[in-house]
């Protein structure tokens, strides 16, 4: 092995930076320094911080061109204000200490445990698993359901474009989040009627979506979890970016509802990265140490549509990420 290898993997492997960026974000540095600068005595007394340390802290993020040094202090650079809060880039909520996406990744210091075990790392590491979390602390279910519009926001034109929804009259949007998805398909299919499920307050919020965007006369928002029983009889049954994040016993008690709910013509519709064919590598490995879920590869979708009478009727590639899978009852 050269010595171009050994510091690769040592440049891989090292926690310095991506913890310095995670705490630059968690104690606002970067908005802090934007424009005005100030040394680390100054920030030290504004947050009570150990002046020493937080010297240590700015230099490194000065090394990463995150901040400069100027004659009087530190300032936010161009390139830091990426991760300003104001640039509305989802980085603030992946990075946060407080916020559900930089929290949940900081289940990643249990990959061991979940390797080990198969079982999710965010409870041994936080006390709880993640949805109790969430459940249990507002800010981090609002700061989640952010998280999932920035990150789905991209994704949303190439899945109305890319399947045939006007073939169905009314579609449950199962956990279907604060309603961008189904508000856009009915947008684009006025013949359409939707009903989205989710947990408070984020079906609360599904609905203002609904009402802001005109759709208040074709699209129902109700509180609800996809372990109980789902609204019955509706065309088509979506689930969306869902059970990649639950092992093959809860993934198989969601499928239970919707199938539970489906007409006898009824579709499921799976939107999710398939493993194989879109899914990222080290998205997957989050999936496991957050969840104790996984991306299931199109044979693993067909086994678990299978065991409640389904038959995965076709695969359609619908963006760079994601798949959508259409099952119907055998």
């Amino acid at each position: 092995m050269s010595d171009h290898d050994v510091v690769k993997i040592r440049q891989l492997a090292g926690l310095a930076t991506p913890m310095a960026l995670r705490v630059a974000v968690t104690l606002g540095l970067p908005d802090r320094l934007r424009g005005t600068a100030a040394t680390a005595g100054q920030l030290a007394a504004e947050q009570r911080l150990s002046p020493i340390a937080l010297e240590l802290l700015l230099a490194h993020l000065a090394t990463l061109e995150i901040l400069e040094h100027t004659g009087g202090g530190y300032r936010t650079t161009e390139f830091g204000a990426t991760l300003c809060t104001d640039a509305d880039n989802g980085l603030t909520n992946f990075l946060h200490f407080d916020l559900a996406g930089g929290r949940a990744d900081l289940a990643f210091t249990e990959l061991l445990h979940s390797v080990t075990t198969g079982e999710a790392g965010y409870a041994r590491k936080h006390g709880r698993d993640f949805w109790a979390d969430l459940a249990g602390q507002p800010h981090l279910r609002e700061s989640f359901d952010r998280q999932m519009t920035h990150r789905f926001r991209a994704q949303v034109p190439g899945i109305v474009a890319g399947f045939d929804w006007g073939r169905f009259t009314e579609l449950v949007d199962v956990g279907g989040g604060v309603g961008t998805l189904l508000a856009a398909i009915l947008t684009a299919h006025p013949g359409l009627r939707g009903h989205l499920v989710d947990l408070e307050p984020t079906a609360t919020a599904a609905g203002h979506t609904f009402r802001e965007q005109g759709l208040d006369d074709r699209a129902l928002a109700s509180a609800g979890s996809f372990f109980d029983p789902l609204p019955p009889g509706a065309q088509a049954y979506l689930l969306c970016d869902i059970l990649h994040d639950w092992d093959d016993e809860h993934a198989h008690r969601v499928l239970a509802r919707c199938v539970q709910a489906l007409p006898a013509d009824g579709r499921i519709l799976v939107i999710e990265a398939v493993a194989g064919r879109k899914a990222d590598t080290e998205f997957d490995l989050a999936m496991l140490v957050i969840f104790g879920g996984r991306e299931r590869t199109v044979e693993e979708f067909r086994a678990l549509g299978s065991a409640h009478g389904l038959t995965l009727d076709a695969v359609t590639d619908l963006t760079d990420q994601r798949c959508l899978l259409e099952f119907r009852v055998s």
